[in-house]
């Protein structure tokens, strides 16, 4: 790292503290802006105000609720560092992006139902309901938590690397990342996250149109002389990538809205054409999405140059290089904040999890909320051992890593809404399979998302997570087809199509 005087030594950081602890205040405060303003909306008293945000978000809000978790320091900072390391490669997330919006189209509208209509908060509720199961229940539940840890801790990661890069050494970045995002998901709850991603996306908006503006005037040739020879980084596919960028890019397409993260911004909307609206006018995240990449190949043609275990600190530098430095502190708050707000939307919906799923239910709501409270601060807690212990060349595998779980409760959520006789014990058993293969292969491969098979005539890496679901959807299917179970409940009663749409409702468990 490279500072060229004591002047940006100075405004950089302070630009930065500005915005990072003003967007954290802001968060925390809510419940006191909102009281301010005259809000008539329920206190975060109660857990469906602190975890769901009372359900009642519009489509601006979800807007940036939803663009706000689903576009995170992944997008900012592991992206670029991959396209930085593997060049093309790193643009799979771009065809993800395009797959995953007719699935938010056509299926979330369907699971808010659902979960509206019964009161379900999390995705294990649905799948409670579908397949009356406790024990399902549990499992989709811990699935979900065990997959948003290391997504989680890829936010973490930027947080600490944008610090990092201001001077500070690392373990003491990692600890104000740490506590930054407790406290801001402790006094907040998801009120926080969804009005203060607002002053995220701006920011965001603002940092990128800027360097992709201004930086190419830094580079003889501009856009033609980057795209043409980025200084080793190629524009192009190497020869056997192309199964392995598809492979990815599908299975991220389909884990995208099985994260609890995800799903707890889709279920906090006021109704399923607020979730159609934004299914449509998302794509436009693409285009930064796309944007963003391209800064890799940019850190590349102005001569920033990292060892191999420091690729996450491609952007800051590349900020810290080309603008002033108060602009530069400015852009790093973005990414900060870009990976805060996630981050507190993470933890809120695995502790929706652990205090709706996991933990026996509870009338008193002052100690739902705590207790979810204390969920939130243990996941968060989690994701930082997960950085302490689990070693990566690249932070992007932490969320790949979460990817291979989270999918292998795809069979349980999404297939269960189709005309399939699917029994508990299948689901069951196609869960302990995919699980023991996915994450098997993905220790045995050192964290790396793919793994060489050999099919055929075909062979080639293959997105570890895609070939542990697809064996886990057929270990379902094989069993079902042996023991067949029920259908659900619209499916057998035509009269309940559409709107009215409803699972049977379980009976309370002990």
């Amino acid at each position: 790292m490279n500072h060229t005087d004591s002047h940006t030594d100075f405004w950089a950081p302070v630009v930065f503290i500005i915005f990072f602890v003003l967007t954290i205040l802001i968060g925390s405060s809510i419940q006191q802006i909102r009281t301010l303003l005259g809000s008539r909306v329920a206190t975060n008293n109660s857990l469906e105000e602190w975890g769901l945000g009372g359900r009642h978000f519009g489509p601006w809000i979800t807007w940036f609720l939803i663009g706000g978790d689903f576009y995170t320091a992944y997008t900012v900072i592991a992206l670029p560092a991959l396209v930085y390391a593997k060049g093309a490669f790193g643009f799979f997330a771009m065809p993800y992006t395009i797959i995953v919006y007719p699935f938010i189209f056509f299926v979330m509208p369907k699971l808010w139902q659902i979960a509206r209509d019964n009161g379900y908060s999390t995705a294990a509720d649905i799948v409670r309901a579908r397949f009356d199961s406790r024990t399902l229940e549990i499992i989709v539940a811990i699935t979900g938590i065990a997959a948003v840890i290391p997504y989680m801790a890829l936010q973490l990661v930027g947080i600490r690397d944008v610090v990092e890069t201001l001077g500070l050494p690392a373990v003491t970045s990692l600890i104000i990342a740490f506590l930054a995002l407790a406290a801001y998901t402790w006094l907040g709850g998801l009120h926080a996250p969804a009005l203060t991603a607002f002053i995220k996306d701006v920011m965001i908006y603002i940092t990128v149109l800027v360097a992709v503006t201004l930086i190419p005037l830094h580079i003889h040739g501009g856009y033609s002389t980057l795209l043409a020879n980025p200084s080793g980084s190629d524009t192009v596919l190497k020869a056997g990538q192309a199964l392995p960028f598809a492979t990815l890019a599908l299975s991220s397409a389909l884990a995208g809205f099985l994260y609890p993260h995800t799903l707890t911004g889709v279920l906090a909307s006021r109704s399923a054409d607020t979730i159609r609206q934004n299914a449509v006018f998302l794509p436009i995240y693409t285009i930064l999405l796309g944007l963003i990449s391209m800064l890799g190949f940019m850190a590349h043609a102005v001569g920033i140059n990292t060892d191999t275990a420091h690729h996450g600190l491609i952007v800051p530098l590349l900020f810290l290089k080309v603008f002033p430095s108060w602009f530069a502190g400015f852009c790093l708050a973005s990414i900060a904040v870009g990976a805060l707000i996630p981050a507190a939307v993470m933890a809120i919906g695995a502790a929706n999890l652990v205090t709706k799923n996991i933990l026996p239910p509870q009338k008193d709501q002052k100690t739902m909320v705590r207790t979810s409270r204390v969920a939130a601060f243990l996941t968060k807690l989690g994701a930082l051992l997960c950085i302490l212990f689990l070693t990566t060349k690249f932070a992007l595998n932490f969320q790949l890593l979460g990817c291979v779980v989270i999918l292998q409760t795809f069979p349980a959520v999404i297939m269960g809404l189709m005309r399939l006789r699917l029994s508990t014990e299948a689901i069951l058993t196609g869960w302990v399979v995919g699980s023991a293969v996915g994450v098997g292969l993905t220790l045995a491969d050192g964290l790396k998302p793919f793994h060489f098979l050999h099919f055929g005539f075909v062979s080639g890496n293959v997105s570890t997570a895609l070939f542990s679901m697809v064996l886990n959807c057929i270990v379902v299917l094989l069993v079902s087809w042996v023991r067949p179970g029920t259908l659900p409940h619209h499916m057998t009663h035509p009269h309940l199509k559409g709107e009215t749409t409803k699972f049977p409702l379980a009976e309370p468990y002990m």
